[in-house]
């Protein structure tokens, strides 16, 4: 059990911290235009020699934001609430505390798949179209990566509380 807790915290932890270079950083998408080199993140744009914020209240970067704000909120609580279970933390004893941790990181999870599929779907239908040299860099990426990540946070955590609450009929012979 320990080792699936242990297992769902360390992958919690590197998860809630590509979560936050991911949400902060200005390199989810980069493209060429008039022969040079540009990025934007979800706050941010930069040109060559200077980043500029987004002004335009754009919905899709609104949603990404909000959902990346909101997975890495729950990934955090889901890690303070696994460290409790993890060391026995007898407060809030109403309510499971493995179990709870497991579907913080599955909200979390769900919450980074959403920001990156409305991220994903508005932006290869609008740079596809309008921009032959572009792609996706590494904040994006990273993105992903947390997306798997907290994922298997929450299938650690769910297997440590199944076998916390189903634990193996041993019947002496």
């Amino acid at each position: 059990m320990y080792s699936f807790m242990g297992g769902g915290l360390f992958c919690a932890g590197i998860g809630n911290i590509l979560l936050i270079v991911s949400t902060a950083t200005d390199y989810w998408m980069q493209y060429r235009h008039s022969s040079n080199y540009m990025h934007q993140g979800l706050w941010r744009y930069c040109v060559p020699g200077k980043c500029m914020t987004h002004t335009d209240s754009i919905a899709y970067w609104d949603a990404t934001r909000a959902f990346m704000i909101l997975s890495l909120l729950a990934c955090f609580i889901g890690i303070v609430i696994g460290i409790m279970a993890f060391i026995h933390y007898s407060s809030f004893d109403g309510f499971d505390k493995t179990f709870a941790a497991g579907i913080l990181f599955f909200i979390s999870c769900f919450f980074v798949l959403l920001a990156m599929a409305v991220y994903t779907g508005v932006t290869v239908n609008y740079y596809g179209k309008r921009y032959g040299s572009w792609r996706f860099s590494w904040s994006y990426i990273m993105g992903w990566v947390a997306v798997v990540l907290t994922f298997f946070s929450g299938i650690f955590y769910m297997c440590a509380y199944r076998m916390h609450e189903c634990p193996r009929n041993s019947n002496p012979r």
